[in-house]
């Protein structure tokens, strides 16, 4: 094995997703200070006087305690390099999770224990589940009164249709919370209540539940229902298989509580020992030299012709000695010193080397990657070398568009991202016309961040800005950083449509507005590449429209 091949193998990129107010960046945190990359956890409570999170490095995040655009992170722990990358919690940037989850190649997915699967971790877990992506789950704040364990396990299993397979099992929750039991060692790690109601990390270690010590610390009536949960799980439970981790049919089930220490280092070194190191990715454009690519169908490496060459559709092998990536994300101002801008790059296959050349997939054109970032939240270093399942940071150029591909070889394009139609619809106004310039540059590159999306609605000789959103917290972002960065005020105006359809005709030309039978209501606009979309208060309006116009079809934008 090759030293590139070694480093490769021992990257592990994964992304943390739950409901909101699940304990997803408290968990971060805490691995984060297990990995040695902290020292003093934050605090997503803006009323308490602690140091702020690392990963909610944006002022609106810190003042709103919630997460509300993606961060990545990186350590190194027990031989693995480790790229964390947090997602936003809220349904309103669900948008920037799902882009994310592109980025990576496994999954730990957070759950309240006092709530079991609520709505977005549903979404969030049916994404992982098309992207067949690996998925460790972590049944947080046990030190709560919680669901009963069995019952967690049959709703996991249940509702999200997948093997639930618990590693641990909590000693009791809440008041009555006395640790864990690691079904893998047989071993109970007991914790103790410290002054003051809170907790610290383990300090006792005891065998099984035959042990004498067990019996002794745990109530009679929770020793009981220890001993017959396990019995349950042992009989009538999945068994555990690292094949259905990988393939997705098994979620290794961890529980804990974050903000207390419980449990998070049996999850992060069970999730390390059983998630997969960067995996192949399908190259969606032209045939790519044999010894790149792996075969769809067989999985073998090579591919078929005289030439070596390997048709669309195959997988591009991360131990290739190609270099490619793809950009999932660009944030602009992350250093308020400076107007600066960052495309994030998820490495595929091979290894980057600073000031290397590569080909802009979309455009053709050749780019020095010279100004490369490691990126620890908010804070970042020159990285030098990155190898397949590293996410660097490139500086300095306006180029990058998101799902933009780079690559030392030809004929690698990447189709990661997903794109979902916006559901929420407000015009944007510039209430100063002195700051006419700022307001057109700032809201010029949030709409390249894919913050929103920007509708133009012709208006006689001139053209009104409108902004589509996932959800309506989206604008309220966009508001606040075109202020705060840009110190340019705004205005926004309330619509009240909800559907937004490219317009197809059978010629491919535009059709004119006049020829169109537009319902009332609905409102004809541009969208960013200068197609024309309608704009729809309801499905009904969308059906009226159909009907009415022959030969004009309607397809998501």
């Amino acid at each position: 094995m090759s030293a590139t091949q070694q480093e490769i193998s021992r990257r592990r990129t994964f992304a943390i997703v739950s409901h909101p107010d699940a304990g997803k960046t408290t968990l971060t945190e805490k691995l984060l200070l297990y990995g040695g990359a902290l020292h003093l956890a934050g605090s997503v409570t803006a009323r308490k006087k602690e140091r702020a999170t690392v990963s909610d490095w944006m002022e609106l995040e810190r003042k709103r305690g919630i997460s509300v655009s993606s961060t990545v992170l990186n350590f190194d722990y027990g031989g693995y390099h480790v790229n964390l990358l947090d997602t936003p919690g809220h349904n309103d940037f669900s948008e920037d999770t799902y882009r994310v989850l592109t980025a990576v190649d496994s999954v730990i997915m957070v759950i309240d224990g006092g709530k079991g699967i609520e709505n977005q971790t549903r979404k969030l877990f049916e994404v992982c589940r098309r992207r067949k992506t690996p998925v460790f789950t972590f049944v947080n704040k046990m030190d709560r009164p919680a669901l009963d364990t069995l019952a967690l396990l049959d709703e996991i299993e249940g509702v999200l249709s997948i093997g639930a397979y618990p590693m641990n099992l909590p000693l009791g929750s809440g008041g009555d919370f006395k640790g864990i039991l690691d079904r893998q060692t047989g071993l109970a790690h007991f914790y103790e209540r410290t002054p003051g109601g809170t907790f610290r990390a383990p300090v006792a270690t005891h065998g099984g539940l035959s042990d004498p010590a067990v019996k002794e610390i745990l109530s009679p009536t929770l020793y009981a229902a220890l001993c017959e949960e396990m019995e349950m799980v042992e009989h009538a439970g999945v068994s555990f298989c690292p094949n259905d981790v990988l393939a997705g049919r098994t979620t290794p089930v961890f529980f804990g509580s974050a903000a207390n220490n419980f449990g998070v280092q049996l999850l992060l070194d069970g999730f390390l020992g059983y998630s997969p190191p960067p995996r192949p990715r399908v190259n969606a454009g032209g045939g790519v030299n044999a010894n790149i690519g792996v075969d769809v169908r067989t999985g073998d490496a090579d591919g078929a012709g005289d030439n070596g060459n390997i048709s669309t559709g195959n997988l591009i092998d991360p131990n290739s000695e190609t270099f490619s990536g793809f950009v999932f994300k660009i944030q602009a101002n992350m250093d308020p010193r400076h107007r600066d801008r960052m495309a994030f790059v998820r490495i595929v296959s091979g290894k980057f080397t600073r000031g290397m050349t590569a080909t802009l997939a979309r455009t053709g054109k050749p780019l020095r990657l010279a100004n490369s970032s490691n990126v620890f939240g908010r804070e970042r270093t020159t990285v030098d070398e990155a190898y397949a399942g590293d996410v660097i940071g490139v500086m300095g150029t306006d180029v990058f568009r998101i799902g933009d591909t780079l690559s030392d070889a030809a004929g690698i394009v990447y189709d990661e991202i997903p794109s979902f139609p916006p559901e929420c619809f407000a015009y944007i106004h510039n209430p100063s016309p002195a700051n006419y310039k700022r307001f057109r540059e700032g809201l010029t590159q949030l709409v390249q961040e894919g913050l929103v999306k920007l509708y133009d609605i012709p208006a006689g000789h001139q053209k009104i800005s409108l902004l589509g959103a996932v959800g309506p917290l989206q604008f309220d972002l966009v508001q606040y950083r075109l202020e705060s960065e840009y110190n340019a005020a705004s205005r926004l105006e309330q619509t009240g449509w909800t559907i937004v359809k490219r317009i197809k005709t059978a010629g491919g030309e535009p059709a004119a507005e006049t020829s169109l039978h537009i319902p009332m209501g609905a409102k004809l606009a541009i969208d960013k590449d200068g197609h024309q979309v309608l704009l729809f208060p309801s499905g009904w309006h969308m059906s009226f429209f159909t009907e009415h116009n022959k030969g004009v079809s309607l397809a998501d934008d």
